[in-house]
């Protein structure tokens, strides 16, 4: 019960962190807060995996903390979906295209930027 409590109230931080970010940077035409979002929370992910499964620089009960509450709530693929959609939809196909290739890409690349240096890093 006490492991699902700190899931949750680490949800809520991810999810007032994601709703800080997208407001900060703004999408009125085209979603960059939940691209910047999706790539940061990837990467972070990328060092969390590293420094809390590979290197067990933390305890193992951090880990649902962590990647499932905080980050979870943070990334925003759900979002990510719909606007996509959207963009679809309203027959803006080459920027939901470059949209949609921009977060796959960019988030595989930046989990894999963070693992690399995490692997540097945390010995």
């Amino acid at each position: 019960m006490k492991t699902l409590l700190l899931i949750g109230v680490a949800g809520a931080i991810g999810a007032l962190s994601r709703y800080a970010v997208v407001s900060a940077v703004g999408m009125k035409y085209y979603p960059y807060g939940t691209l910047l979002v999706n790539v940061l929370g990837s990467f972070l992910m990328g060092l969390a995996f590293i420094f809390i499964v590979e290197k067990a620089h933390l305890d193992p009960h951090f880990k649902p903390l962590i990647m499932i509450g905080a980050l979870g709530a943070f990334t925003t693929f759900s979002a990510f979906s719909l606007e996509s959609w959207e963009m679809i939809e309203r027959g803006d196909l080459l920027s939901a295209l470059a949209y949609i290739l921009a977060s796959v890409v960019l988030c595989i690349l930046a989990l894999g930027a963070g693992i690399f240096i995490a692997r540097l890093t945390f010995l």
